[in-house]
């Protein structure tokens, strides 16, 4: 046993089994210890940041981690961008970098770099291994850290650095401990607290654990029992929603929305939710959206056990019960050329229960509301804003939930950015409907340069946003990663794309011209 086989056999007895690699001649050891393992699923990846994406996507929906396995520090850093999401999304991952031998680093080799330094801005835990022999303690610190209490923002996401020499060189085996995860509710003081003063003028600001089914019960208890608004960020990580359970809105996108919205409330209780900022600074508004005059108590943060404090609270407040949100799914369109309207409304209409739903940039979260209300499903977010996410997640919650049908709503321009991933699904034959909205523009964009004030986009600076020249081709990109796809620019068309993808089991792609 050498201390690759050590590293893989410590992962299956922490509880990661599921590796989303895009390995190089560093991690060729590591690849061999994988050979010899049947227990251990690796998964290729065609860029990095699928691998990230992906990994991000299926600790969210297991709630344990998956590992990555990147080469080296130019690896590491392909895969920041979705990285940057998984952190800011809290979710457990675990990042195996493969090194230079020791002995080998002092030689300045053409792909040497400082990994720790590429690691630090978007993991709590870091470590370069030293030696074969410690490699099942180094995986378990790992682990456990990824699973451990990170206070906001910090997020839960470990970097195992692991030098060829440290992989290929003799080592040992022996037991290791369980990986613990305690999560804890807020200090009963606090809820007895906010329980006084809570009321029809406060706010709640929910995420974290409290956006499961049972967190998101107890806030529909509370708002009934109150008539306080439960409210979640703009990208939480992960929502339960349906029309069996309580309605819990989310906050809008732009600052003068928000503040429009905050000027009514006199008490924000922040359940696992962040005070607002502005996603960006704008020369004629504020960066934090809190009015002066509304008041802000702390009740929990997203990394303590949001769901048992939102119990607790209920409890306290003796609410029973909630109120649905009782919504039926819409008509169907029949007829009309697509638009980002009339797809969402098609979506709600005929996604099946209990599905998984990734969005992204793009039209996509135009569904949330429609669907919040008509189809029981789970909701991933992309969290950090940093596009191109919503498809890798797409792909680790397929892997993560194979009896579950996942549908990635993407931007055409976000999706350009990790595109392998339609690869990925087809290899793995995941059950993954990816629908873009194809506006051949990055639209977001085109209002944010309206949003400085201008009235008019000139010649030039319009080509940074236009995507038609050359257009894009979804069908065909898909197909040549071997996916089916189809063109959808009416209603009847894009119904007939949703029911030829719910027939089969395996992936396909409708490209949707809005």
């Amino acid at each position: 046993m050498n201390g690759a086989d050590r590293l893989i056999s410590s992962l299956i007895s922490c509880g990661v089994d599921t590796c989303f690699a895009n390995p190089g001649t560093s991690e060729m050891h590591m690849v061999q210890a994988i050979d010899r393992s049947e227990d251990f699923h690796a998964i290729l990846c065609l860029f990095e940041g699928v691998c990230t994406g992906a990994a991000d996507g299926f600790g969210r929906m297991r709630g344990r981690p998956a590992s990555t396995l990147l080469h080296l520090g130019a690896g590491l850093g392909n895969g920041i961008a979705n990285l940057h999401n998984c952190r800011r999304a809290a979710t457990p991952l675990l990042n195996i970098v493969g090194d230079h031998a020791i002995h080998h680093v002092a030689y300045d080799a053409p792909l040497t770099s400082d990994i720790e330094a590429v690691a630090k801005p978007v993991s709590s835990w870091i470590r370069t291994s030293r030696s074969s022999t410690s490699m099942d303690l180094d995986v378990w610190d790992a682990v456990q850290s990824t699973l451990s209490n990170h206070p906001d923002s910090l997020g839960n996401i470990s970097t195992l650095i692991v030098p060829a020499d440290c992989a290929w060189s003799e080592s040992t085996e022996r037991s290791l401990p369980p990986i613990t995860q305690n999560l804890v509710a807020a200090d009963p003081a606090k809820v007895e607290q906010v329980a006084q003063v809570i009321d029809s003028d406060t706010m709640i600001l929910v995420d974290g654990n409290g956006l499961t089914e049972e967190g998101v019960k107890s806030a529909g208890r509370i708002a009934k029992k109150t008539g306080c608004r439960v409210f979640t960020p703009t990208f939480p990580a992960r929502v339960e929603s349906g029309p069996d359970l309580p309605l819990i809105h989310r906050l809008p996108y732009f600052p003068e929305q928000i503040i429009e919205l905050l000027q009514p409330v006199q008490k924000l209780v922040l359940c696992g939710g962040a005070a607002p900022v502005s996603f960006f600074a704008y020369p004629s508004l504020p960066s934090h959206l809190v009015p002066d005059h509304c008041a802000v108590l702390q009740l929990a943060h997203r990394h303590e056990d949001v769901a048992t404090t939102l119990q607790n609270l209920a409890d306290s407040l003796g609410a029973k019960d909630y109120d649905p949100a009782n919504g039926t799914r819409p008509e169907v369109p029949t007829s009309g050329e697509t638009s980002v309207r009339s797809v969402a409304t098609m979506l709600a209409t005929r996604i099946p229960d209990d599905a998984i739903i990734t969005g992204d940039s793009g039209g996509g979260g135009a569904a949330f509301p429609l669907m919040q209300r008509a189809v029981g499903h789970t909701w991933l977010n992309l969290t950090g804003g940093s596009i191109g996410d919503g498809g890798p997640v797409g792909v680790g919650a397929a892997v993560a939930c194979p009896d579950r049908p996942v549908f990635a709503l993407l931007g055409d321009g976000g999706a350009m950015y990790t595109n392998q991933f339609l690869w990925t699904a087809a290899r793995e034959n995941l059950n993954l409907t990816t629908v873009i909205f194809s506006n051949q523009q990055y639209n977001i964009l085109e209002v944010e340069y309206l949003r400085t004030g201008v009235n008019e986009i000139g010649k030039r600076a319009a080509s940074l946003f236009d995507l038609s020249n050359p257009q894009l081709d979804w069908v065909k990109l898909a197909e040549a990663q071997g996916v089916p796809a189809m063109r959808a620019s009416t209603c009847e068309q894009f119904i007939d794309g949703l029911d030829a993808s719910n027939s089969t089991d395996g992936p396909f792609l409708i490209e949707a011209m809005v």
